[in-house]
């Protein structure tokens, strides 16, 4: 069965990363009870309130978004640095090892996980209506409100930091924005 699963942000339990320095709260991960060594793809939001250390997730590639806060420098092991402003996706490889230093405020970004070989996924940020005639497997509202209309004619809405997920792709859907300025992230990942 395929169902799909409204999640609201604020009900989903803060969990501390992987090393310890921070915590995140987990979207989605597929499979559902797999940890954080086992899943093939995780979708989370995490909050980075201090320059520090990214987790290692060797043979992960990330796709990371930050969603609120004035910036993050990411600095690598090598001497490169990225500068991530909201919205903006940025991918790189989970074994780098990459500090953040924050740029301001404490941040909150938005996390896709992948497991090289067993899966490739996008993150993609929509502003406007939108018809995604090969679906997705998560949307994240991060602001304003969304109607989401299903190929079987099912339809949710979805009000600021509400997701709906499904471990499977959500076939064709239509996305509509019920108001000036709102803002949906979609996550699109296949299996190989």
């Amino acid at each position: 069965m395929n169902e799909m699963r409204l999640i609201s942000y604020e009900a989903l339990p803060a969990t501390p990363w992987k090393n310890g320095g921070g915590v995140t709260r987990e979207l989605c991960s597929y499979p559902a009870t797999a940890s954080f060594d086992q899943f093939i793809w995780r979708v989370s939001i995490a909050d980075v309130t201090q320059s520090g250390p990214f987790s290692s997730f060797p043979g992960v590639d990330r796709v990371i978004t930050l969603l609120q806060g004035e910036g993050m420098q990411l600095l690598s092991a090598n001497g490169d640095r990225t500068l991530l402003t909201p919205l903006q996706a940025h991918r790189f490889r989970g074994e780098e090892q990459i500090s953040a230093q924050l740029e301001g405020v404490a941040c909150l970004d938005f996390n896709l996980m992948l497991r090289r070989g067993a899966a490739t996924g996008s993150v993609d940020i929509w502003h406007a209506d939108q018809d995604l005639a090969h679906g997705c497997n998560l949307l994240f509202c991060l602001q304003g409100r969304w109607d989401v209309l299903t190929a079987g004619g099912e339809q949710v809405s979805l009000e600021p930091r509400q997701s709906l997920v499904c471990e499977q792709k959500l076939g064709q859907l239509s996305l509509r924005s019920l108001q000036a300025g709102s803002i949906v992230i979609s996550v699109n990942i296949n299996l190989l």
